[in-house]
């Protein structure tokens, strides 16, 4: 898929998210918007994971730690064809499988997760078992920098170290703030590089928005060989709609009529600047 077609992709997985929450009327927009370019390359340029081969015990594994931003894994997974997309009509409704946090319920979805530093410990394990089986797959994990605090995930990026599962690739949302305020002033985690690195990780920063660049920080994992992998993905709280943006209210609000239509204005005539590849 070219650059141009994910960024198209980008704005309508957005438009997307916007349009599910509002339906709802529940939802973490916030972290949602802000790693949906993350789960677009995934999805769309890295994974090998597909509705055919997810049975396959050769499928790449995705597993989403940051469970609360799962309006974002919901709408890539209907556009990869896991599910039909009006199934998140039911988003939130009583009965639906479609719920706040990933649950294996819903086709596509690897791990239930969402309570905070579970997601890297069932990668860990998930690694662990592949190089123990001598299997080619891949682990890939999204965590917030809001659940970094959590001791868990000190406890399995350890454990992967010492097991140098270099099939393992770590990616932290770090858009810098959480429900109650910045990451920094709640509990600082920072140099969050630094702390992973002597943990035994090999550590790359990235624009978390910019599509080329997260395609070429994937294809160079794993960064050091006999070492697990993590990508710092920098990113915006909100990114797309700039009422939104940096702005701690929309952790999980809901936009009302008018605001829903603010955004997908604002977002359509981003698509309209987007030329078509020839």
């Amino acid at each position: 898929m070219t650059t141009k077609q994910l960024q198209k992709k980008s704005i309508q997985y957005r438009k997307n998210i916007l349009k599910y929450i509002f339906h709802a009327n529940a939802g973490h927009t916030g972290g949602s918007l802000s790693c949906i370019d993350i789960l677009n390359v995934l999805y769309n340029h890295v994974l090998n994971v597909s509705p055919e081969n997810f049975t396959s015990p050769d499928r790449d594994r995705y597993i989403q730690s940051k469970g609360h931003s799962v309006e974002a894994l919901f709408v890539v997974l209907a556009d990869k064809g896991f599910f039909p997309e009006s199934d998140l009509s039911t988003l939130c409704k009583y009965r639906s499988h479609y719920i706040g946090h990933p649950t294996r319920k819903v086709k596509g979805v690897e791990q239930n997760t969402g309570a905070l530093g579970h997601g890297l410990p069932l990668s860990v394990g998930t690694a662990l078992a592949a190089k123990m089986d001598k299997k080619d797959f891949r682990v890939f994990t999204l965590l917030g920098d809001g659940e970094l605090p959590e001791g868990s995930n000190w406890e399995a990026a350890l454990t992967a170290s010492h097991y140098k599962l270099d099939n393992l690739c770590a990616i932290i949302d770090h858009n810098k703030l959480q429900i109650t305020g910045t990451t920094a002033e709640v509990c600082n985690t920072n140099p969050i590089d630094k702390k992973f690195e002597n943990f035994g990780w090999a550590v790359r920063h990235v624009d978390g928005h910019d599509l080329d660049a997260l395609k070429k920080t994937f294809a160079e994992m794993p960064f050091e060989k006999g070492k697990p992998s993590l990508i710092i993905a920098h990113t915006v709280k909100g990114k797309g709609v700039s009422y939104m943006e940096n702005v701690i209210k929309w952790h999980h609000g809901v936009p009302s009529e008018k605001q829903l239509e603010e955004a997908m204005s604002e977002l359509n005539n981003v698509m309209v600047t987007i030329p078509d590849d020839f």
